[in-house]
């Protein structure tokens, strides 16, 4: 079996870009496929070969009889589904890094053009350093996790499409001519057929599990993003009635040339001003 910790490194860093219920489908990932497939099926399949055995001498028809029966490995078909199934994910791991350190970037860039006097807030970082999925982040999210969902249904109908029946059989009758015998065949026995099948059904519902928890996921990220768009919305009349409005006073005051002190009215036609004077301005 393959070593997986280069993978799993790489996948453990997605842990801290990922959402509660993309922590649940990597805890997935992990103990119930490269675990299990690690430390179990890679031991359960290891005799396939060694112990395919027919009853033809014919040279060449116990090959080709095995080959008409596993076109391909189980354990290998399944490593193909794993890495991948993964790749979206990994994808999206190096665009979020991509985005943050462009963030990080133009922030010091921002912070070096006001001396440092100006906070600058993180779009895509809270105070704790966590990512934040919202923005290009979170359509990225999205649709990396559309991706998962098509590769492992087109991964269960393919294996349907190579490998046939779910269920193995201990024994079968081989006709496969040339090479066997024409019309005869050869009678081919498979080693522990029930060990065998529950693994191959122990891994098409981890499939429809991971399925599963990529459509939550889905449903979740637009529940919040609903739910985070309602808050604003509900925030923004409260936030315009919390600004202060000015005053007919103040108004008059920043319209005032002369400082803000009030000036006397101008005296009207035929009135007499504060002096006593006659104002009106008769004709010569």
């Amino acid at each position: 079996m393959s070593d997986w910790s280069y993978l799993s490194k790489l996948l453990n860093k997605v842990q801290a870009h990922s959402t509660v219920v993309g922590k649940i489908w990597m805890s997935v990932l992990f103990l119930f496929r490269i675990f299990v497939l690690g430390a179990a099926a890679d031991n359960v399949w290891a005799d396939e070969v060694s112990q395919f055995y027919c009853d033809s001498k014919e040279p060449g028809c116990q090959n080709s009889c095995y080959n008409s029966m596993f076109p391909m490995s189980y354990v290998h078909y399944w490593v193909l589904q794993i890495t991948i199934v993964s790749t979206p994910t990994l994808v999206y791991l190096g665009h979020a890094v991509l985005v943050i350190h462009r963030e990080k970037k133009r922030m010091e860039q921002e912070r070096s053009k006001a001396n440092g006097n100006v906070a600058i807030k993180a779009k895509y970082t809270d105070d704790r350093g966590k990512v934040k999925i919202q923005g290009i982040l979170f359509y990225t999210y999205v649709t990396q996790l559309v991706f998962k969902i098509i590769l492992e249904v087109a991964f269960t109908v393919g294996q349907f499409y190579v490998f046939g029946p779910l269920v193995i059989v201990s024994s079968f009758h081989c006709k496969k001519w040339p090479p066997c015998a024409h019309d005869i065949g050869s009678r081919c026995y498979i080693s522990r057929p029930t060990e065998k099948t529950v693994f191959i059904f122990f891994m098409l519902v981890v499939t429809g599990i991971s399925v599963l928890l990529n459509v939550v996921e889905i449903m979740y990220l637009l529940c919040n993003k609903r739910q985070n768009r309602k808050k604003q919305l509900a925030a923004l009349p409260q936030a315009l009635t919390a600004t202060p409005c000015a005053t007919e006073s103040t108004w008059r005051v920043m319209d005032n040339p002369y400082g803000g002190y009030p000036l006397l009215p101008l005296p009207a036609h035929g009135k007499t001003d504060v002096s006593g004077h006659d104002s009106h301005i008769h004709a010569e």
